[in-house]
């Protein structure tokens, strides 16, 4: 199911290369003319830093490599292309520039003038000498370890590997059997040329930088009935390259339909192209400096999309919408999660995680979050780097498949908050939403417990117990104007999970800050709210010696509320 949806999203997509070929980043182009003389280099590097950018082209597709040696046609690195010798010795830099120029020795359309061109300067026994001259010096970057390097004729606006021989040569090259195994594509049904070794897939956080596969077998406990490599599931040739080309587009560098969260990289498209496919990156992802309201107005979007109809017609709930979560594993690439569901449905999943998260917030924070902001609060010093295993992927998927999210981000949260006494915006948003999905996915008939803001008819204990707490420190503050620690400094963590072993002793020291206050009508605002607080907490039950996971982060959500509501009465 996963190759055949990339597949048909490689014939859906008209800026995919042919078979045959691929989009390559090649920073050197050597322009020759007819007899072979270079003329100049060219760099395609455009830009410094990370802004930096080198220019791709069509070229014929890569071959597969690892120990062996095997050229590509008319591209490859300075050992391949120029036969200078940078990390392998000299001998094996000579068979692979052997390998190199027989390859374009033996090409169908080696009587093209470019490729003709190229032919005479690579047996020139002058050529580096030559290329010296020409750029005024040894040009180090050229000859540097990972620089790809091409040819173009003087005078043309392509590069050799694109002009039309080349191209129907290789086109036709590509369509044709070479003797290979024949058998039943498992993707198309069809008989096909059998791939035994699928192009390796680049983009997947944390895998090879070379590459890995995502279908594979060069081990004898993966092999079956003497099978070897890609017999063992056959994928025939036409689908392997159109499977693997749509992946490496996705996972693509400047992609945008792709998102990193935590060890995992999700791509996502949809069967027929939507609006959806480029704007999942906004709902989730960090939005750029210079637009750092790109998200709102995504999230916004779809709010207006949702409510005036349009995401949910019915051409929106055929169209397919694919999410596939990997993450590597040693040479491979492993599938944490693939999620297949409609364009409407998913619209509709996405706008229920941005309502489970709305909650009373100050006026200058923002009304949605990027999903690493998110993420990060309940990582030690906000570190993406100590965000929990897993716990990124598995959020993703919980908000795509609609389900609770993973238990590990409550704990998490609750947690940060009782480390650093400190229940912060993004902390209580995330909670309340881990709180309402569990609620809602075991009775349905719930829509949310905690609501949005202060709700006074909230009787769960955790709840009632953390609006308490607040009340108690802010009496407190209101006593001692200007004190530097609060009982939240230093009982926080006992009042959230042990509340019987401190609730008596703060009841007792807060007649003392009462007394100290001089306003009377302010001691009895606070005698009234703790006794309506209080009213909800049954005298038989009193202050429970321990409150489980869920109960303390009601105790959060209390305590968030209520401080929210001093806030809003004092403006």
């Amino acid at each position: 199911m996963i190759l055949q949806a990339l597949k048909e999203y490689y014939e859906r997509k008209t800026d995919l290369p042919p078979p045959g070929f691929e989009w390559k980043e090649i920073p050197f182009v050597i322009v020759l003319k007819k007899d072979g003389t270079p003329v100049g280099v060219e760099s395609t590097v455009d830009g410094e830093g990370r802004k930096k950018r080198v220019k791709r082209f069509l070229v014929p597709q890569g071959v597969k490599k690892s120990v062996n040696i095997a050229a590509n046609l008319l591209w490859g690195n300075a050992e391949y292309a120029l036969g200078i010798p940078n990390n392998n010795p000299i001998e094996r830099v000579e068979k692979q520039h052997a390998a190199f120029l027989q390859k374009l020795d033996a090409f169908p359309a080696s009587g093209d003038d470019g490729v003709q061109a190229v032919l005479r300067f690579l047996k020139r026994p002058d050529k580096i000498q030559a290329l010296e001259t020409v750029c005024e010096g040894r040009p180090q970057d050229l000859f540097a370890k990972d620089a790809n390097i091409t040819f173009q004729l003087a005078g043309d606006s392509k590069i050799v590997a694109e002009r039309e021989a080349v191209a129907k040569a290789v086109a036709d090259a590509a369509s044709k059997n070479s003797g290979e195994a024949v058998g039943l594509c498992l993707v198309t049904g069809e008989r096909d040329t059998t791939e035994n070794l699928h192009t390796a897939i680049k983009g997947v956080y944390g895998a090879q930088s070379s590459g890995a596969n995502i279908v594979s077998f060069n081990l004898d406990a993966f092999k079956s009935f003497g099978k070897t490599q890609g017999a063992n599931a056959p994928v025939g040739r036409r689908a392997a390259f159109a499977y693997t080309t749509a992946l490496n587009y996705l996972l693509g560098k400047d992609s945008s339909q792709k998102l990193l969260a935590g060890d995992s990289t999700v791509i996502y498209w949809a069967q027929r192209d939507h609006e959806i496919e480029s704007q999942l990156a906004d709902f989730f992802g960090e939005p750029p400096r210079d637009d750092p309201d790109r998200g709102v107005r995504a999230v916004a979007s779809l709010y207006r999309s949702v409510e005036n109809g349009i995401l949910l017609n019915e051409e929106n709930s055929r169209n397919r919408f694919y999410t596939l979560g990997l993450y590597p594993n040693a040479s491979r690439i492993a599938v944490r999660f693939w999620i297949v569901d409609t364009v409407a449905g998913i619209g509709t999943k996405i706008k229920r995680h941005f309502d489970d998260l709305r909650i009373v917030h100050g006026p200058a924070e923002k009304e949605v979050f990027s999903l690493r902001r998110l993420l990060e609060s309940t990582a030690v010093q906000g570190k993406a780097d100590n965000i929990p295993p897993n716990v990124a992927g598995e959020t993703v998927r919980a908000i795509l498949e609609g389900t609770p999210y993973p238990k590990t981000l409550l704990q998490a949260a609750i947690r940060r908050i009782r480390a650093e006494r400190a229940v912060t915006y993004p902390r209580a948003a995330l909670i309340k939403a881990c709180i309402n999905r569990s609620i809602r996915f075991k009775n349905p008939a719930i829509e949310e417990e905690l609501k949005m803001s202060l709700d006074k008819t909230n009787t769960r204990i955790g709840y009632r117990l953390g609006r308490l707490f607040a009340v108690l420190e802010k009496i407190q503050q209101e006593a001692s104007p200007g004190i530097n620690a609060t009982i939240r400094d230093r009982f926080y963590g006992a009042a959230s999970g042990t509340p019987a072993a401190v609730f008596g002793n703060l009841m007792r020291l807060k007649n003392h800050h009462l007394s100290k206050l001089t306003a009377p009508g302010r001691r009895i605002y606070f005698e009234k709210l703790l006794g309506e607080i209080l009213s909800g907490v049954p005298a038989a039950v009193g202050f429970p010696a321990h409150l489980d996971l869920e109960e303390q982060g009601r105790f959060a959500i209390g305590y968030y509320h209520q401080q929210q509501d001093f806030f809003a009465m004092k403006k």
